[in-house]
This record gives structure tokens, C-alpha cells and sequence, in this order.
């Protein structure tokens, strides 16, 4: 009884805790930007009802959002997410090592602007992180069937942020924790001496921006731009609409997390000209979509598993002869 008193006061936390997309204050900054946009609108419903549409938020699919919520959760309560998560471990181990050849860390007093350098550094490169971990699980057919519990959401809520399987979780930490645990030693031997992160109410202050920003409407159906210049370098809540779309324009394109230059620079971007109606779900390479593979709990936890397998273990194509024909 005790550890579930726990676990549901863990879950209110989520609430509470400013390094949680979904927390309260975030969901309010959303709300706000949300209203802003419905004064705007044609404005043929209440806001109300433009807000929180019956047919999203009764849909099958956020119901198994919600499920998964608590599934992730619990996983994390447990710790089996978090065992990977030490970026700090290698960030010190690192340090020790460049101790070893190079004498002492330097003792620099750490200024605003220093720990502003420092904090931006780290999220550029956990964003940078977060960029490839998500393309490969599109691109790599053992990582997708994973991902594509994410994707299989045919409607958007806030809490879809959450429908996440706990494989595609621990892969992801595991990058993050080795790439920048090693930007963190860095940081620490060469530019300031400690690390000593900017924080908003407890959060880093970066992230605590991008979520005021409206981060929560990225997975709703409310259409958000912040103009063609600025989606060069953020991603915007529509951008990240085009992601989940099944038309095969939008097929692997915007993969990044809170910057876009991830994909100006490698060649995912798309930015929309004009708002476009979009269907949400998976989908074959023609744009037609598939039923839904994940109805329940148990196939969205269970069925990567071993469409993943099949993945890594089916036939392969035949590779074609490089040699050319005969005339």
C-alpha cells in the first residue's frame, strides 16, 4: 500500500514538477496561446469546445495515451529508464582523465555568461542527440516498430508526449548520457571550471522557455506558427504536426526536438507555406494509412517487441547485381 501511495503521489507530481512538459504551468502558457488563437479564429464554436473538441479528447487513442502515461511512469518510478541516465558519471570520469594529461582543471569564476554558455551547450547538444536518436528510429525497420508507438496516435492531445515505449526511451538516455556527459566534461576542464546551470523556478531556463512557448501544443490539434524565419532555427507546434502526418510529403521530415537547424542542416526541414489539413496516424510510403496497430495497452508494450524481431531476424531483400546487363 505504501509504494502505491508512492507512485500516485509521483504521478500529481508530474503536475507540479517545471522539468515535466505536461507540468500545470506549461499546460496554462498552452492554454493562453490557445485562447490567443481561437480570438483569432473564425470563431464558430465556444472556446471551449475549440479548445477541447469531444472527438479528440474521447478518441480511443488518447485513452491509450493516458494508459501509456501511467505505464512510462510507472516505469520510471521503478527506475529502469533512469538506471541509464548519468551524464554526470562520464562528465567527471572525463575530467579525470584530461586531469591526467593536462594537470588541474582550471579554476575560472563562474560568471552569468559563463554558465549561460554552459547551459546553452548542453541543451544544443542533447537537442543534437535527441535529433538522431528520433531519425533513427524512423530509419533503422528494428528501432521503428517502437517508435511507431508514438506515431500510431490518430488524434494529438498534450499527453501524447507520453505514448512513448519504454525501449525507445532507454535508447535515447543511453545516447544522451554518453554524448553529453562528454560535452559536460568538456565544459567543466575548459570553460568554466564547474557547471552551474541557469534554472527557472527549478528548470533549466532554456526548456522552461521553449515549454512557455506553447511545447504542449505540438501534440494538439491547434495550428501554431512562428513565421517561416523563425522555423529555421525552432520547431514549431505545426511543424511538429507535419511529423505526424501520414501524407507522404511530410514522411520523415522535422525531426528535431526544439531546434530546427538540425534539419535545415541535414536536409529534413519542412516548413509549411500555409496552414495544410493533416491526418494523423501510420502510413505506407503512399500515404495510405494503416488500421490501427496499437488498440490496447498490451499491443502497444508487446507487439514492438516482436515486429522488431522480425526486423532483425526476417529475410532480407535480394541485393540487385551491380553488374550492368549484356547488350
Amino acid at each position: 500500500m505504501d509504494v502505491l501511495i508512492e507512485f500516485g503521489q509521483d504521478l500529481l507530481f508530474t503536475l507540479s514538477n517545471p522539468n515535466e512538459r505536461i507540468a500545470a504551468i506549461y499546460l496554462c502558457f498552452a492554454l493562453i496561446l490557445g485562447f490567443g488563437l481561437w480570438v483569432f479564429s473564425d470563431r464558430r464554436m465556444s472556446w471551449f469546445d475549440w479548445l477541447f473538441p469531444r472527438s479528440v479528447y474521447t478518441h480511443r487513442s488518447n485513452i491509450l495515451d493516458i494508459k501509456l502515461f501511467v505505464a512510462n511512469k510507472l516505469v520510471a518510478f521503478l527506475g529502469i529508464t533512469g538506471a541509464v541516465v548519468f551524464p554526470s558519471v562520464i562528465a567527471f570520469w572525463l575530467v579525470g582523465q584530461l586531469s591526467e594529461l593536462a594537470g588541474a582543471a582550471p579554476d575560472i569564476p563562474n560568471t552569468w555568461a559563463r554558465a549561460f554558455a554552459a547551459t546553452f551547450l548542453i541543451v544544443l547538444t542533447t537537442d543534437f542527440c535527441k535529433y538522431w536518436a528520433h531519425r533513427w528510429h524512423h530509419k533503422w525497420p528494428v528501432l521503428w516498430p517502437f517508435h511507431a508507438v508514438h506515431h500510431s496516435a490518430d488524434v494529438l492531445t498534450p499527453l501524447t508526449i507520453m505514448r512513448i515505449h519504454p525501449v525507445e526511451a532507454l535508447i535515447r538516455n543511453l545516447l544522451i548520457t554518453a554524448v553529453v556527459g562528454l560535452v559536460q566534461g568538456l565544459i567543466l576542464f575548459v570553460i568554466i571550471g564547474k557547471i552551474d546551470v541557469l534554472t527557472i523556478g527549478g528548470a533549466n531556463a532554456f526548456y522552461f522557455l521553449f515549454n512557455a512557448a506553447g511545447a504542449n501544443l505540438r501534440h494538439s490539434h491547434i495550428w501554431m506558427r512562428y513565421g517561416r524565419i523563425a522555423e529555421h532555427i525552432f520547431v514549431s507546434p505545426a511543424m511538429h504536426q507535419i511529423h505526424h502526418s501520414v501524407a507522404p510529403e511530410h514522411h520523415d521530415k522535422n525531426f528535431g526536438s526544439m531546434f530546427a537547424i538540425w534539419d535545415w542542416a541535414f536536409g529534413t526541414l519542412y516548413i509549411p507555406q500555409q496552414r495544410e489539413t493533416l491526418e494523423f496516424g501510420v502510413a505506407d510510403d503512399k500515404g495510405q494509412k494503416a488500421p490501427q496497430p496499437h488498440d490496447t495497452l498490451r499491443a502497444a508494450l508487446l507487439h514492438p517487441f516482436r515486429d522488431s524481431l522480425r526486423a532483425l531476424t526476417g529475410p532480407k531483400p535480394d541485393t540487385p547485381d551491380p553488374t550492368p546487363p549484356a547488350p
